[in-house]
Parts: structure tokens; sequence; C-alpha cells
């Protein structure tokens, strides 16, 4: 399975991604749209849409999704089985204004 994730350096829901990444130990290439901005066209242009996270699974995009649609979309194609860890990061949260703001900073 070659998985790509569109994601925020610092953000609730990109932190759930991630969590579902660790909790099924998904190997995938993290693509970083505040750090680089061509990352950020690129999921632009894939997903139709300007809104984050979106992952690429063999080629489907699944736009503007949260860990725990993500999760429930692995399973329900049975792309995964049984989680290998546990998480106690929130799969459906979203940026806290700290971390806003820290994104802010980060682009100028």
């Amino acid at each position: 399975m070659q998985i790509t994730a569109y994601l925020k350096t610092t953000c609730g829901w990109s932190n759930g991604i991630r969590a579902v990444m660790t909790k099924y130990a998904l190997t995938y290439t993290e693509k970083d749209i505040i750090k680089n901005p061509v990352f950020r066209f690129e999921m632009e242009q894939k997903s139709g849409q300007p809104l984050s996270p979106c992952i690429e699974i063999d080629g489907v995009m699944l736009a503007d999704i949260s860990g725990e649609e993500l999760e429930a979309h692995l399973l329900e194609k049975k792309l995964v089985g049984s989680a290998t860890a546990s998480s106690d990061v929130p799969l459906n949260a979203p940026c806290s204004d700290e971390q806003h703001a820290a994104m802010v900073k980060m682009q100028f």
C-alpha cells in the first residue's frame, strides 16, 4: 500500500492521522504543507480543495479527513487488520488556538 499524507506541522487533525498510522504500523510519506508550500499546491491540485489533512492511498484521495474517518475507511476497505498499538491521541480534534498561531508565524 502506498500512502501519502498531506499534513500540517502541528494540528489536532494531523496528529490524529499520525496516530492512526502509528496504531496500524503503516508506512507512509508525510508532506508538511506548512513548511513546504509546494506540497500544499500539490495537495490542492490532487484533492480539488484547500482543506487538510488529505491522505492519498494507492491513488485514491481522501480529502479533509480526520483520524477517525481514516481509520473507518481503512477498516471498511480491509486495508488494515488488528491494531498493533493503542493511541492516546484524539483522532478527531481541531487545532488549538496556539497551534494556529504557531502555523501563522511559520508561514512568514
